[in-house]
């Protein structure tokens, strides 16, 4: 009968001993996996619409405008703002 215990006892422990080992590597792998995966990078933010037909100023006001907003509002970085004003002024 010893012989018997102490067999179902090193079972036991055994069994124990892999459960818990599975567990730690399922948790280290997910963990991985976690700090692999990435989100994807936001679209870059589409190009403001062209001015409406009249005057020249008054179309590179209201460009501007729509710029600033959408410089306020987060869309555009600092120097894509600067681009775009660029572009507007020709210069």
């Amino acid at each position: 009968m010893p012989g018997l215990l102490r067999g179902v006892a090193r079972t036991a422990v055994i069994a124990g001993t892999a459960t818990a080992v599975s567990n730690r590597v399922s948790r280290r792998q997910a963990g991985r996996w976690a700090a692999q995966s990435q989100p994807e990078p936001l679209p870059p933010p589409p190009p403001p619409p062209p001015a409406p037909a009249g005057s020249g100023v008054e179309n590179q006001l209201a460009a501007l405008s729509q710029l600033g907003e959408l410089k306020e509002k987060g869309i555009l970085t600092e120097a894509e703002f600067e681009n775009q004003k660029r572009r507007i002024l020709g210069t």
